[in-house]
């Protein structure tokens, strides 16, 4: 029985100290004031490549340039898909044609 009374009082101070400790931190967040300090400025360090200190050379293949026209014909291309698909569902419903994926190469 004395253990127990002994268990008991330990396990009521922890929690007591725990609570002080909580209380005191989340009081120490707004006695904070709300004016930050001014740090200086400091100039931004390039990040750190692994195998080389070299910087990467740019590169030398100009990034190829899709014509508009030609993302428009494949725009209008999957709507058509999409369209002729809702079609067939709307004219003959079922679980089958719901569930199917679509053969439109825009899809993943």
């Amino acid at each position: 029985m004395d253990m127990l009374l002994i268990g008991l009082c330990v396990a009521v101070c922890g929690v007591a100290f725990v609570a002080l400790a909580f209380v005191a931190a989340m009081h120490s967040e707004s006695w904070d004031s709300p004016v930050q300090p001014e740090l200086p400025l400091v100039k931004a360090v390039a990040p750190a490549r692994f195998f080389s200190d070299r910087a990467p050379a740019p590169p030398t293949v100009p990034p190829l340039q899709v014509p508009v026209e030609v993302l428009l014909l494949q725009i209008e291309n999957h709507v058509r898909l999409e369209q002729a698909a809702a079609e067939s569902f709307l004219a003959f419903p079922s679980q089958a044609l719901l569930h199917s994926k679509t053969t439109s190469p825009f899809v993943n």
